[in-house]
């Protein structure tokens, strides 16, 4: 298969180095302060539990930018 996508990269196991462990958790600390304020402020429903899903993959898609260094 001819690609320029690196499918070893995006589908391997990618310990933390160097400072990837602060960045994920500074990831995660203001992905749930967001979270945290859209359940505050909106009723619960479809909308409140599609925007706690997108926020969710919004912080997985940025964990991976860093394993991944793409």
């Amino acid at each position: 298969m001819t690609s320029n996508i690196d499918l070893e990269n995006l589908f391997s196991y990618h310990p933390p180095k160097g400072d990837q462990a602060d960045r994920y958790q500074r990831l995660r600390a203001a992905a749930k302060e967001f979270a945290e304020v859209v359940v505050e402020s909106t009723p619960k429903g479809a909308d409140q539990s599609a925007a706690i899903r997108k926020i969710r993959e919004a912080t997985m898609t940025a964990n991976a930018a860093i394993a991944c260094e793409t």
